[in-house]
C-alpha cells in the first residue's frame, strides 16, 4: 500500500510532509520558549504550593536618634513589616515621659504595610526626649 493520494487538480502529494527539516534558528526558538514556558509553569507551582503567606504580619520598629530642628525635637523611625501577610491601619504610639510624668504623646498611623515593605515617619517632641524615657511602639494593626 501507497501513502501517495491524488488530488483533484491530478497532483500526486505524499501524506507523511514533505517539509525540509527545521533550521537551527527555529530549533533554538523553540528550545528557548518551551524553557521560559516550563520556568514560569514551575516558578508559578512554586509559588502556590510553597509555604509563603503563612507567617502574620510582623511590624518592627527602628528608632534613629533624636534631631534637633527649629527648637523643636524630632524622633525619626523605620517600620518594617517581617511577616508574610500584609498590615493595613498599623498604630504605632510615642510616650515621652519627664520625671515618671507623662509629657508628651504621639500617634502614626500607616495605612497599608505589604510584606518586607518599610515605612518611614518621625514623633516631634516639644521638650529633649533625651532627658526622659521615650516609649515607641507598634500599637495595633488589622488585616485586610
Amino acid at each position: 500500500m501507497s501513502d501517495v493520494h491524488s488530488s483533484d487538480d491530478g497532483s500526486s502529494q505524499n501524506s507523511s510532509s514533505d517539509q525540509p527539516p527545521r533550521s537551527l534558528a527555529e530549533q533554538v526558538s523553540f528550545s528557548l520558549a518551551a524553557l521560559l514556558l516550563t520556568t514560569l509553569v514551575g516558578l508559578i507551582c512554586y509559588l502556590w504550593l510553597g509555604k509563603r503567606g503563612e507567617a502574620p504580619p510582623n511590624p518592627i520598629l527602628v528608632i534613629k536618634p533624636v534631631q534637633k530642628l527649629s527648637g523643636q525635637f524630632h524622633v525619626p523611625f523605620e517600620l518594617t513589616n517581617q511577616g508574610d501577610n500584609t498590615a493595613a491601619s498599623v498604630q504605632v504610639v510615642a510616650e515621652l515621659r519627664l520625671t515618671d510624668i507623662l509629657t508628651e504623646t504621639g500617634e502614626q498611623q500607616i495605612d497599608f504595610l505589604s510584606s518586607q515593605e518599610t515605612e518611614s515617619g518621625a514623633f516631634i517632641f516639644s521638650q529633649d526626649p533625651r532627658k526622659g524615657t521615650l516609649t515607641i511602639r507598634v500599637a495595633s494593626y488589622k488585616s485586610p
